[in-house]
């Protein structure tokens, strides 16, 4: 039984977490797994990488952590963590009240629903932090652009940041689906108004939106930069075929008129 006072905390440990070959003990729901751990708290497992921890201790945390070693993908040597307080009051509608949610009970889709928004909330967290990164990284090559400066020769950033980019898309929507529904709400819909509650608390919808727009333009960017550096390249490529042709028309030129004078 989880304590009427609690914190969730939502850890971003990799870059995925295989849970078709992860077979836990104490497993209370699927879609998304949903654990028991030994000191009565909850734990729920998300395959984009977020693990969400209701109640329990550091070392059943650090314990389950340990389990799931080997089963992350890419795991990162500190993951990053969104909390949450929760407050267990009764007869009452789930709504925020100085940094708290405040819920009727923590009933099991309750706390899926929960899970769901802190979870892609580490998860945009860590996205945010990188485009903002890139992106500074990446203005004073288009300032280079647009003053008609020389180019840069980092092709390989450029590649990199274009394959970064498509991989964050893949899973913001392919694996997370930031912005859509969770499952447990088609067999729970009194649930959708605390998702929704909780959906514009954390401010998702215009979070992913914004981050779009951000990769969008690094990645036109970056597209734009590498096709010049390649349409560069085939310039300077050409310009070596042109010479060594002017030369052998110079060496033929003078086997003729010299050789043979």
């Amino acid at each position: 039984m989880i304590p009427s006072n609690v914190n969730a905390r939502a850890l971003l440990v990799g870059q995925g977490i295989d849970l078709r070959s992860y077979n836990p003990p104490q497993v209370l729901a699927r879609d998304p797994l949903t654990l028991g751990l030994a000191d009565e708290g909850i734990a729920v497992l998300f395959r984009f990488g977020v693990v969400v921890m209701f109640g329990g201790s550091p070392a059943s945390e650090a314990a389950l952590l340990a389990q799931l070693q080997t089963h992350i993908r890419s795991p990162f040597e500190q993951p990053e963590i969104e909390e949450l307080s929760l407050r267990v009051v009764g007869e009452v509608v789930a709504h925020i009240e100085e940094d708290t949610l405040i819920v009727p009970d923590l009933a099991m889709p309750r706390v899926q629903v929960i899970a769901d928004i802190l979870a892609k909330s580490v998860l945009l967290d860590t996205y945010e932090r990188y485009a903002a990164d890139v992106f500074d990284r990446i203005e004073p090559l288009a300032e280079r652009l647009q003053t008609r400066a020389s180019l840069p020769r980092q092709e390989h950033h450029l590649m990199r940041y274009i394959g970064d980019i498509l991989q964050i898309q893949h899973r913001l929507v392919g694996r997370a689906e930031v912005g859509e529904k969770p499952e447990v709400l088609w067999e729970h819909a009194e649930l959708e108004r605390l998702w929704r509650r909780l959906e514009s608390e954390f401010e998702i919808s215009e979070r992913q939106a914004a981050l779009d727009r951000k990769l969008e333009v690094i990645g036109n960017t970056a597209e734009t930069l590498l096709g010049l550096l390649q349409d560069r390249h085939t310039l300077r490529v050409e310009w070596y075929i042109v010479i060594l042709i002017v030369v052998e028309i110079l060496l033929t030129l003078y086997e003729l008129f010299f050789k043979h004078a």
